[in-house]
């Protein structure tokens, strides 16, 4: 039975080390590269940032919501709310909507490769599959990270100032003292290193099942769903640890 869950961390453990190693030699593959970021980035694009507007209305509201009820007043609610948002809702909700999107995608794309035996083929062809499809994913999906983190921030933030000013009565000047009297630059920055993190893993944990895909359209569809159950799970899991360690250097 220990030998059934180590071995799986340890291969796990192995693509991840040799996907590092391999990002930073070369050949760059550039274009490719570029290829996967514009599926990554631009494409999500629309979909996270028209969730994310929602989330920042229905996280003011509720906010205003429940300190009025506790406590009869909602000044501290932008606030709160700008930094709710810039330490977890931009970053995490981000990659919970790419994995699911993303993730997928990639894992029956390898799936799909390693089912008609074209990872194989590349072997036999001297080329290394983990360099040709999992470093330029990987490098595309920590990029793509980091500018959708940032452009979810941003949206996130102004739409949260606009139902702050149509909902509360904050105009959007107060909503900004609030906010600089709540959120430092490092939460930016913070946040930011949590995209790059939680993109990290969405491609690693995709090629990982693609390349252990069985046989048969079955086979895709699972090795599909366990990378996007994997990937969700485990940017819960490192999101706790950053922000465990994040709170150590306030």
């Amino acid at each position: 039975m220990t030998t059934i869950v180590l071995k799986p961390a340890q291969e796990f453990v192995e693509l991840f080390i040799d996907t590092v190693k391999k990002t930073f030699s070369p050949p760059f593959r550039i274009g490719d590269i570029f290829k996967q970021l514009n599926f990554v980035a631009v494409e999500s694009a629309p979909v996270v940032l028209f969730s994310l507007t929602f989330a920042a209305v229905v996280t003011i509201i509720e906010a205003s919501f429940h300190m009025k009820l506790v406590v009869q007043n909602d000044s501290l609610v932008p606030g709160f709310a700008a930094l709710l948002i810039i330490r977890e809702l931009g970053a995490v909700v981000t990659a919970l909507l790419v994995t699911s999107r993303v993730g997928a995608g990639l894992a029956a794309e390898v799936g799909s490769m390693k089912v008609t035996e074209q990872i194989e083929a590349l072997d036999m062809l001297g080329i290394d599959p983990i360099r040709f499809l999992v470093v330029p994913r990987f490098i595309a999906c920590v990029l793509g990270g980091f500018l959708l983190t940032t452009v979810a921030n941003v949206v996130c933030l102004y739409f949260a100032m606009v139902v702050s000013e149509i909902k509360l009565g904050y105009t959007p000047g107060a909503f900004l003292m609030a906010m600089r009297n709540f959120v430092e630059m490092k939460d930016f920055g913070f946040s930011i290193i949590k995209g790059m993190c939680f993109g990290a893993v969405i491609p690693l944990f995709s090629c990982y099942y693609g390349f252990r895909c069985q046989s048969g359209a079955e086979g895709v569809g699972i090795a599909t769903t366990k990378s996007v159950v994997s990937s969700s799970v485990a940017i819960i899991v490192i999101d706790f640890i950053l922000t465990f360690v994040f709170s150590r250097l306030y």
